[in-house]
């Protein structure tokens, strides 16, 4: 469930009380009303095609919005500066960013524990939705296997284009993503459920 502190967070973000920059403009004349603008608009545009990723990512609906929301509360302060053409390029690796973050705190909460659970909680679907088997699978990825599945064939980028998202090198996108792959194919929950997705390794 989203936290109060986030839904303020992306409220003002989209509002332009999130940012400290000067009321009257910035470089190249463009206003702050202008920015406000242009951020709304890409996020009602957009606000669907970036929670499927972020859902894609964690593996839960309810994390994947908050996980959307904290992204866009980051990224607002930066967006007059944002070109319209790479919009998508910079939101993308702030989602995977962001996500690593969240799988790091996670994992040290857990070390910080005096325990682990025997197994952990199943995550959350979409309301009135059963869990898909490969979103499912997809969690039981390491997250950087994920986050190299989730570019390379959900948002259909090249392997260049995935190693420039994530910092990486093309030979650790492609260790990575066939390792991923393999371990998807072996999962016989996907047999009827990831063909188009596993079918090329392009």
């Amino acid at each position: 469930m989203r936290s109060g502190t986030d839904r303020g967070d992306l409220h003002r973000a989209r509002t332009g009380r999130a940012g400290t920059g000067r009321a009257d403009g910035g470089p190249g004349g463009t206003s702050r009303g202008g920015d406000d603008a242009r951020f709304s608009e890409y996020v009602v545009a957009r606000w669907g095609a970036l929670v499927q990723t972020a859902y894609l990512l964690t593996g839960d609906f309810h994390e994947a919005e908050d996980l959307v929301q904290t992204t866009l509360a980051k990224v607002y302060p930066q967006w007059r500066r944002i070109r319209a053409e790479t919009a998508a390029s910079y939101l993308r690796r702030a989602l995977v960013n962001n996500n690593r973050s969240r799988v790091r705190r996670r994992r040290v909460g857990h070390l910080l524990m005096p325990f682990l659970p025997d197994t952990p909680a199943p995550a959350a679907a979409a309301p009135g939705e059963d869990r898909d088997p490969l979103v499912a699978a997809l969690a039981g990825l390491p997250e950087r296997q994920r986050a190299v599945v989730v570019l390379r064939y959900w948002e259909d980028l090249s392997v260049e284009e995935v190693a420039f998202e994530l910092g990486c090198s093309v030979g650790t996108v492609k260790s990575q993503a066939s390792r991923a792959l393999g371990k998807l194919r072996a999962d016989p929950t996907l047999t009827d459920h990831a063909a188009d997705l596993l079918g090329a390794t392009r």
